[in-house]
């Protein structure tokens, strides 16, 4: 028997969420007060782990953090969602990665110190810690940076062990999305971008398209649509679920990361599709609804669904 349910790669952060109505500096020295902050766990891999433990998979992440307040942050938020951090590293010539988000209303600004986010290297990866899950989950394709030259190598690796296989790309800063990603789609078993990110990768021009052009490649696709709800693709059916809107007040931080542990939560216990996308959505909609990537996380108590599942996993 496998050690963990999901392995995923950390993506080690803090977000630090500054909101208010004017929230746009000034240089030239102009002082500005802005009406609250949140310091709270960010890098979506870590949102997504979170998450899944919430949801009672077994997860097992590998990275690194600094030894500083923020990696002690990261890795007591991560414990207390129940995710395995024995494999995380604390590393005295790190700093712990930061994104600086400034919300207002209708829109946020990001800025990002990248520190331990992106450390991991081919190396880190072993056949021993492959062996120790049953799915492996990918994320932030882009910003794991140290990984890239190996990533494709990772994922047939990890595909020979008998694991199955979910990427979400994350936005690509480069907007180029290469790096082997068309040679990676046929290995997936679950691939979850959100609309843009389809749009960008597909080249397609209307989600119609895009999600049509994934389906020759990918064997099950989950589009994320915002307030549009989501979509999950097969060669042989399409499933659309609409939601309510998201309360007022939140800020939409890792709302798709969770939205990827809820499917895979139902998915990896062999439900059907319509209900791992219905877990999905109230997953990203409760995360939607608050401040920050994980204080509106449910956990598998709060879901019907989930509450009737055994854990017969795939």
């Amino acid at each position: 028997m496998a050690e963990y349910d999901v392995l995923v790669f950390g993506d080690t952060a803090v977000d630090l969420i500054i909101g208010g109505a004017d929230v746009i500096p000034e240089f030239g020295q102009v002082e500005k007060l802005v009406e609250r902050y949140t310091l709270e766990l960010g890098g979506s891999c870590c949102i997504f782990a979170s998450q899944a433990a919430k949801l009672g998979l077994k997860v097992g992440m590998l990275g690194k953090v600094g030894a500083d307040a923020f990696g002690q942050l990261v890795i007591e938020r991560l414990n207390a969602a129940g995710v395995d951090t024995q494999r995380m590293v604390v590393d005295p010539a790190l700093q712990t990665g930061l994104t600086i988000h400034l919300t207002t209303n209708h829109d946020r600004a990001m800025l990002t110190y990248l520190g331990s986010l992106n450390t991991l290297t081919p190396a880190d990866v072993t056949d021993e810690f492959l062996a120790a899950g049953r799915h492996l989950h990918y994320g932030s394709l882009y910003l794991h940076s140290g990984l890239l030259p190996a990533w494709l190598d990772i994922l047939r690796r990890a595909k020979r062990r008998g694991l199955s296989l979910s990427l979400d790309t994350n936005w690509d800063p480069a907007d180029r999305w290469g790096d082997g990603l068309a040679e990676a789609l046929p290995l997936l078993d679950v691939f979850m971008p959100n609309e843009q990110e389809a749009l960008r990768i597909s080249g397609a021009d209307s989600m119609e398209d895009a999600a049509a052009w994934l389906r020759k490649r990918v064997q099950l696709t989950t589009l994320k649509q915002g307030a549009g709800g989501a979509t999950v693709c097969t060669g042989e059916q399409t499933i659309h679920r609409a939601v309510e809107p998201a309360a007022l007040g939140g800020d939409g931080i890792g709302a798709g990361d969770s939205f990827d542990a809820g499917f895979l939560a139902g998915w990896l216990r062999g439900r059907t599709l319509a209900e791992s996308l219905e877990i999905a959505c109230v997953c990203g909609r409760a995360v939607a609804e608050r401040v920050g990537g994980v204080q509106g996380q449910p956990r598998s108590s709060d879901i019907p669904l989930l509450r009737r599942f055994t854990d017969s996993f795939r």
